[in-house]
C-alpha cells in the first residue's frame, strides 16, 4: 500500500455527501463470469455426443437459474433487513418523541394547577427525569451518531436540566465495539489490501472505543514501530444521514409544541461537524498542523501523536498512551502536582483560543485528553499531557478573538460596563441578556461574576444555578443561544468541558491561578492589536506619538506580567510551606488587576 503523503493531509477534504458504503448492488458486480469455451469431442456417434451436450446445458441453465434466484434473494432478503431497521430506528425516535412532548404538556399543565413551588420543582423534576430515562433507551439502542448527541448533551451542564445531563452520564462508557472481522473487511475495501499485509500485528481488541470510533494497537510490519490505528466503525455512514434526520426532525417538533426551547441550532451544528469529525484525513491535517503549532512553544510539554498515513475511515498515529487526567492517584504516586496539571491545561487552551491563526480543539472532554510521567522535563514540568482525538476543530476570527479578549480582561476586572460592551462586540449579546450570556460565558453565577470570579465554585452556586435554570431562565438560554455566532457556541463547549476537567484536579488555589493565566493571554491579544494599529499609523515605531502608545502599551501588558510571575512566585513559597487551598476574598479579582 502507498500511504498518502503528509503533505496532502492539510489539503481539505471534499464536502461530498454521505452515502451507504455498500450498495447492495455489488453482489452482482462482483461476480466474475467467465466465457465457455466450446468443448472439442473426438468422433463418435452423434446422438451420444448430443445427449451430453443436452445434459450439460440443462445442468448450465440449472445451475445459473439457481444462482440469480438465490442471488435475487439474497438481495431482496437485504433490502427488507435494511428497510426493516430503518424503519425500526426511526419508530423508536418519533415513538419517544411522541411519549415525551405528551408527558411534558401534561406536566405542565399540572403544575399550573398546583400553588405549592416546592410540589411544581418536584412535578418537573419528575418530568425530566422520565423523559431524559426514555431518551437514553433511544439512544442506546440506536447508537452512532446518537451516543455522539447523548455525550454533547451530558456534558452542556450550561444548558439542560440536571436530570438530562446526569441520566445522559453513561453514555460516556457505553460506545460501542465493532467486530474484528467487519475492521478487517473495511482495511481491505478502503485500501486494497489485506490488514496483516501492513501489519505484522494487530490487536482484535481496542484499547478504546467511542461512538465514532475505536482504536487498536499494531505494529507495522516494514518499521517494527508500535502505532495506534484509529478505525470508524464500519456501519456508521450507513445511518448517518439518516440520523441525522432524525435528529433534525426531533429539535424542529420540539420548537413547534414547545417555541421557547428552540434547539435547532444544535442540530444545525452537528449537520456541519459530524462530516468532518467522520473525515479522518481532515483529523489528520488537523492534528500536524496543532503539532507544529505548539512546536514553536517549547515551555509546553504537549504531546500531540505524529501522524504516519490516513485514509477517510483508517487513522495510523504513532502510539503515545497515558492515564486518565482525573487519576488523581496516578498524580498524587509519581510526584505529579496538579496544580501544575491545571496551569499547563490552561496554557494549551488559552493558546488555542487567544493564539494567533491557532487551531481550537473543540472536543477536550476527559477522554481525549492523557497525562504521563517523563523524565525529560520540558519546561520544568516532569509530566506530558497527551492530546487525542483532532476531529473537531475551529480557527477563531482576530476581530473575535480580540473582543473575546477585552471581555474577559474585564470580567476579571469587575468592570461591568466593559463587559456589556464587549459581550456585544462578540456575540450581539443585549444588555438585558447579558446577565444570562455572563453566567454561560463563565460557568458562574451572575453574583459571583459581578463580585469576584476567582472564588472557587461551590456546590450552593452549582444548586443556585441549577435552580435557576428549573425557574424559567432555560428558555432564555436557549433562545439566547440560538442568536449568537456559532464559534462561540463551540467556544462555550470548550470553556465548559476543560472547566470540568480543571475542578476534577482538586488543585490547591482554586480558580485564580488559571483566571491569571488567562489575563496573560488576554492582554497579549489586546498587546497584539496595539501595537498592529500603531504599524499602520503614520510614521515609524520611533515618532514620538507611536513611541509613547507602544510604551503605554507595553506597560499595560507588562502589568499583568509582573503580576502573574508574582503570584506564582508565592504559590511555589506556599506549595513549599505545605500551606493548603487558597480562599479568595470578594474583589481580589480587580484588586490582582
Amino acid at each position: 500500500m502507498k500511504p498518502s503523503s503528509l503533505a496532502s493531509f492539510t489539503r481539505l477534504a471534499s464536502n461530498a455527501p454521505w452515502t451507504c458504503p455498500s450498495c447492495r448492488t455489488q453482489l452482482f458486480r462482483q461476480v466474475k463470469f467467465q466465457r465457455l469455451t466450446p468443448r472439442q469431442y473426438s468422433t463418435g456417434q452423434q446422438g451420444s455426443r448430443g445427449g451430453a451436450k443436452t445434459r450439460s446445458r440443462v445442468t448450465v441453465l440449472a445451475a445459473t437459474a439457481t444462482g440469480v434466484t438465490g442471488a435475487g434473494v439474497l438481495a431482496f432478503t437485504d433490502d427488507i433487513k435494511y428497510g426493516y431497521e430503518v424503519t425500526e430506528r426511526t419508530g423508536r425516535v418519533a415513538a419517544t418523541l411522541a411519549v415525551c412532548i405528551n408527558d411534558y404538556r401534561t406536566s405542565l399543565n399540572q403544575r399550573e394547577k398546583v400553588e405549592d413551588p416546592s410540589e411544581q420543582d418536584t412535578i418537573l423534576k419528575q418530568c425530566h427525569k422520565r423523559c431524559a430515562e426514555r431518551t437514553l433507551k433511544v439512544l442506546e439502542k440506536n447508537g452512532g451518531i446518537f451516543i455522539k448527541l447523548g455525550q454533547h448533551l451530558s456534558a452542556m451542564t450550561y444548558l439542560l436540566p440536571f436530570e438530562w445531563t446526569s441520566t445522559f452520564v453513561p453514555l460516556q462508557d457505553k460506545c460501542p465495539v465493532s467486530s474484528y472481522e467487519s475492521i478487517e473487511d473495511m482495511f481491505r475495501r478502503d485500501t486494497g489490501e489485506e490488514l496483516l499485509d501492513y501489519f505484522s500485528e494487530f490487536a482484535p481488541e481496542p484499547i478504546g472505543a467511542a461512538s465514532l470510533a475505536q482504536v487498536h494497537l499494531a505494529t507495522v510490519k516494514e518499521s517494527g514501530q508500535k502505532v495506534a490505528v484509529k478505525v470508524q466503525h464500519p456501519g456508521l455512514a450507513q445511518w448517518a444521514p439518516l440520523d441525522m434526520a432524525l435528529t433534525k426532525f426531533t429539535f424542529s417538533m420540539l420548537k413547534r409544541f414547545f417555541p421557547e426551547y428552540d434547539l435547532e441550532w444544535l442540530s444545525s451544528e452537528m449537520e456541519v461537524s459530524l462530516p468532518q469529525e467522520l473525515d479522518f484525513q481532515l483529523e489528520a491535517a488537523n492534528a500536524i498542523r496543532t503539532k507544529e503549532h505548539f512546536e514553536k512553544i517549547p515551555g509546553l510539554p504537549l504531546v500531540i501523536p505524529r501522524v504516519l498515513w490516513a485514509k477517510k475511515r483508517l487513522l495510523v498515529m504513532a502510539n503515545e498512551s497515558g492515564h486518565r487526567l482525573d487519576d488523581l492517584d496516578y498524580l498524587d504516586s509519581n510526584m505529579i502536582d496538579r496544580d501544575e496539571v491545571s496551569a499547563t491545561l490552561a496554557h494549551v487552551f488559552n493558546e488555542m483560543i487567544f493564539g494567533r491563526n491557532a487551531p481550537l480543539h473543540c472536543d477536550p472532554h476527559g477522554g481525549n485528553i492523557a497525562i504521563r510521567k517523563t523524565t525529560k522535563k520540558k519546561g520544568g514540568k516532569n509530566f506530558e499531557i497527551i492530546l487525542y482525538d483532532h476531529g473537531l476543530y475551529r480557527v477563531i476570527p482576530e476581530h473575535l478573538q480580540r473582543s473575546y479578549a477585552k471581555m474577559w480582561l474585564a470580567v476579571i476586572d469587575g468592570d461591568m460596563d466593559a463587559m456589556k460592551q464587549h459581550a456585544y462586540d462578540v456575540a450581539g449579546v443585549t444588555e438585558e441578556q447579558f446577565p444570562l450570556f455572563a453566567s454561560a460565558i463563565t460557568g458562574r453565577d451572575y453574583t459571583i461574576v459581578k463580585s469576584s470570579i476567582m472564588k472557587s465554585r461551590s456546590e450552593e452556586e452549582k444548586k443556585t444555578m441549577g435552580d435557576a435554570l428549573q425557574e424559567g431562565l432555560l428558555s432564555d438560554l436557549v433562545t439566547m443561544l440560538g442568536q449568537v455566532p456559532r464559534i462561540i457556541l463551540l467556544i462555550l463547549k470548550t470553556n465548559d468541558l476543560t472547566r470540568s476537567l480543571d475542578e476534577s484536579l482538586h488543585t490547591r488555589q482554586g480558580p485564580m491561578r488559571t483566571f491569571l493565566i488567562l489575563a496573560h493571554y488576554c492582554a497579549r491579544t489586546v498587546l497584539r492589536e496595539q501595537v498592529d494599529e500603531i504599524k499602520q499609523s503614520p510614521g515609524n515605531l520611533l515618532s514620538p506619538r507611536n513611541a509613547f502608545r507602544f510604551v503605554t502599551a507595553w506597560m499595560g501588558f507588562l502589568r499583568v506580567e509582573l503580576k502573574l510571575e508574582a503570584f506564582e512566585l508565592w504559590l511555589a513559597i506556599r506549595r513549599l510551606a505545605g500551606f493548603g487551598k487558597m480562599q479568595v476574598a470578594a474583589g481580589a479579582g480587580a484588586a490582582i488587576l
